[in-house]
């Protein structure tokens, strides 16, 4: 390389580097706006018009402890294969914030209040439980699930997911999945690999 291509060469270099971190227009880092979300957030629905008191938010399975820390260990201290936790990933929900849990606890109440009503009614049809949750906004486009007695929704916040039977109907509030059962809404745990 010649002496003079070496030399241009370190004065792009050194301008590079000492370009790091500034904006045009004279603003600091420090001082950049927060950077916009690269998705639209989700619709809302089977929301109640106050906003929940914020709770601790208790580990939620499979995103966190010994399988989230990838040492080769499964829950409850059993073991497992060496990359069990890579080998899962697309089995783990996302963690939620306080908020957001309570937002979603708040939302799994309601849903069961409607489911309630349509158990007590005796016709479990998966049409039946899907009208439930539309009473309440919540539609394809909140990545609905019916099928079987089961149903999972996401409502904005969280997603809340359970069972009708005719003994009673359940809720769990829980994050979306990194990779959801195929043909299903978000929060409907994939069954199989990938």
């Amino acid at each position: 390389m010649s002496p003079r291509r070496s030399a241009a060469a370190a004065v792009l270099v050194a301008l590079t580097v000492t370009a790091c971190g500034t904006e045009r227009g004279g603003r600091r880092p420090t001082e950049a706006a927060a950077p916009a979300p690269s998705f639209s957030p989700r619709p809302t629905c089977a929301r109640t018009p106050e906003v929940p008191a914020a709770v601790p938010s208790p580990p939620n399975p499979g995103t966190n402890g010994d399988r989230a820390q990838g040492n080769g260990r499964a829950e409850g201290n059993r073991d497992a294969p060496p990359h069990y936790a890579d080998n899962h990933a697309y089995r783990m929900g996302a963690p939620l914030t306080a908020v957001k849990r309570a937002q979603g606890e708040a939302s799994a109440a309601l849903i069961r209040g409607e489911l309630e009503r349509v158990r007590r009614e005796g016709d479990l049809g998966d049409e039946r439980i899907a009208a439930a949750l539309r009473r309440l906004g919540c539609r394809e486009e909140h990545g609905v699930h019916v099928g079987h007695g089961f149903y999972s929704v996401h409502t904005g916040a969280a997603c809340v997911s359970g069972r009708v039977t005719r003994e009673e109907s359940t809720s769990e509030v829980h994050g979306a999945y990194a990779e959801p059962q195929p043909g299903t809404g978000p929060c409907v745990e994939n069954r199989g690999g990938h």
